[in-house]
């Protein structure tokens, strides 16, 4: 913890001791056990002072130059240094960096380009489609007629016929391509091919692999979709927030659906930390971490495999493994909750073509505390004995807590 975090810790504890406890337990959580949720990260110092910055007191409707209130003129630079940055980062013509999260940056998307009741074409949910894929529980499910393409049974790759096919049949409006559960890369050429037999728009959702597409170890979307829609977070490693990266064509459809359309003020403190993350994601350093979680993904993914788990397509190109614990004779909900308990913290998630629950598994934030190969074939032998019972969870809770303050993820 820094000096300026040290004397932000005194001052709540002095003023609201009952919250203080929350965030000192959520930092000691954080640093005492392992973090393989693929969704999350720790960002840099720097990233954190923004968010706590008094940039969190300004009202900001509207864009730079163009607000519905005042005094927004210092704001404003810090909102055309982070889209000037996405741009140069990704390569795109457009970028609108005031959505609230993923989530809002789809919605947004789908506003720019559909109206309800178009069809669209994405990744059915039992396969890795997100909640803004067709979900009957989110607004896309009920706003838009969602047709879900699926995975080989074999192989667990996307079934490419299928979506070949589904699109000359139903001749969406739109096609999204993206997932919250898939260990490849994504094949945006065809996709886009796809996209112009049908006469559809083509809306990739970038959330996972973005920040791999920064650090140059995933390909880009960006020549490829019409929109693409990322989170800020996960491997890039910036503020909990989201993006939109379009052409110039797009801009002014895509901006207004952002602003007056699905949100109102801005968040001026997360667009600054948004900024400091792009300016970090450009940097030789952030190019080598990328580099580093692909290839801890790579040694975790074969590591549990010699283990005995089922890993989902045979491995992973991305931070992501996706893998089923049954031979150990465990089901995934199961598994989550006995390596809880051992302070290994992960996801569960379906299975293609299976009713069970797989793992879900990150390395995104180990490897931002600094752990390698090593140390995932570690986390692969201590997560299976867990499982099959061979080893206590104290003894494993205490072997997570000695790695983890081998690798603290804030250095005091």
């Amino acid at each position: 913890m820094t000096v300026s975090h040290a004397l932000e810790a005194d001052v709540l504890r002095r003023q609201d001791p009952e919250l203080a406890d929350v965030l000192l337990g959520e930092r000691e959580r954080q640093s005492s056990k392992l973090q393989l949720i693929a969704a999350e990260n720790f960002t840099s110092p720097a990233v954190l002072a923004a968010l706590g910055s008094p940039l969190a007191n300004k009202y900001a409707e509207g864009y730079p130059g163009n607000r519905h209130h005042g005094g927004c003129e210092i704001v404003d630079v810090a909102e055309r240094l982070a889209v000037e940055r996405a741009k140069a980062l990704f390569g795109a013509e457009h970028a609108n960096v005031q959505a609230h999260s993923g989530s809002s940056a789809v919605l947004a998307a789908y506003a720019a380009l559909l109206r309800p009741g178009d069809t669209v074409l994405a990744l059915g949910l039992p396969y890795g489609g997100h909640l803004t894929h067709g979900s009957p529980a989110n607004f896309s499910g009920r706003w838009f007629d969602f047709v879900g393409y699926g995975v080989d049974a074999e192989s667990g790759l996307i079934d490419h016929e299928q979506v070949r096919t589904l699109a000359r049949t139903r001749r969406p409006k739109a096609i999204v391509c993206g997932s919250i559960a898939y260990p490849r890369h994504i094949d945006y050429a065809f996709f886009r091919e796809v996209a112009d037999e049908a006469g559809a728009h083509l809306i990739a959702d970038a959330a996972h692999p973005m920040g791999l597409v920064a650090g140059g170890v995933a390909p880009s979307p960006v020549p490829y979709a019409d929109i693409v829609c990322a989170t800020t977070d996960k491997v890039l490693r910036g503020p909990r927030g989201g993006m939109i990266l379009c052409g110039g064509e797009l801009a002014e459809r895509v901006d207004r659906a952002v602003f007056p359309f699905t949100q109102g003020g801005a968040q001026m403190h997360t667009i600054a930390a948004k900024a400091v993350a792009f300016g970090e994601a450009a940097t030789p350093a952030f190019a080598a971490y990328a580099h580093q979680v692909v290839a801890n993904a790579r040694a975790l993914a074969a590591a549990l495999a010699a283990e005995g788990l089922i890993v989902t397509t045979g491995g992973t190109d991305t931070h992501l493994i996706i893998a089923d614990p049954a031979p150990l004779g465990v089901d995934g909900r199961t598994a989550r909750g006995r390596l809880a308990a051992a302070g290994i913290v992960l996801d569960c998630c379906a299975l293609p073509h299976d009713d069970g629950r797989g793992l879900r598994l990150g390395t995104a934030a180990v490897t931002t505390q600094g752990m390698g190969a090593r140390e995932m074939r570690f986390v692969a032998g201590l997560l299976a004995s867990v499982l099959r019972g061979g080893t206590e969870t104290a003894r494993a809770r205490e072997d997570v807590r000695e790695l983890a303050a081998a690798f603290p993820p804030y250095p005091r």
